[in-house]
């Protein structure tokens, strides 16, 4: 193979072009390009830690004003609680203080009422009474042909509506 008969005579040569681009690249990219790219990276971190960041603060800023938002709706919600239990118990002391004032107009028609009864029944009894000893008067006048007396035709029917 004739490439590898004339390695002796070419390789100093080809060491050189190697240390030519070696270098060129070493230079061109390493020392050029490289730490191009690597600021352009370093900033990129820097701008997603600086995102993270920002993020981390809003969740925070959102986690507290939710948490008072919830601390406010709650103090609403107690305020609110109170406020209609106030409200019933108005409501309900109004209530009984107008059923009681209504209770005792009914008890006091109650009362009118039985006493209108007892009287109409005192009444009716004597009227019964009188009633029953005229025709106790009229039945033995009629029946016996005896006189009775209105004195004792009226403890007649008396002792019989006690009996009775």
């Amino acid at each position: 193979m004739p490439q590898i008969a004339q390695i002796a005579e070419i390789w100093s040569s080809q060491l050189f072009w190697l240390l030519i681009t070696f270098g060129f690249v070493f230079f061109v990219i390493g020392k050029g390009m490289l730490p191009r790219v690597m600021d352009t990276v370093g900033m990129r971190d820097a701008q997603i830690a600086s995102d993270l960041a920002a993020a981390q603060s809003a969740r925070d800023a959102a986690d507290q004003a939710e948490e008072a938002w919830r601390m406010r709706e709650n103090a609403n919600r107690e305020a609110a609680q109170d406020l209609v239990g106030k409200a019933k118990a108005k409501a309900q002391k109004s209530t009984e203080t107008k059923l009681a004032k209504v209770q005792a107009v009914i008890d006091t028609q109650l009362e009118e009422a039985e006493a209108r009864i007892n009287a109409s029944r005192a009444e009716a009894a004597a009227e019964i009474e009188t009633v029953a000893a005229e025709a106790a008067q009229d039945i033995a006048a009629r029946l016996a042909n005896v006189s009775v007396t209105k004195t004792a035709a009226k403890s007649a029917v008396k002792e019989a509506m006690r009996r009775g």
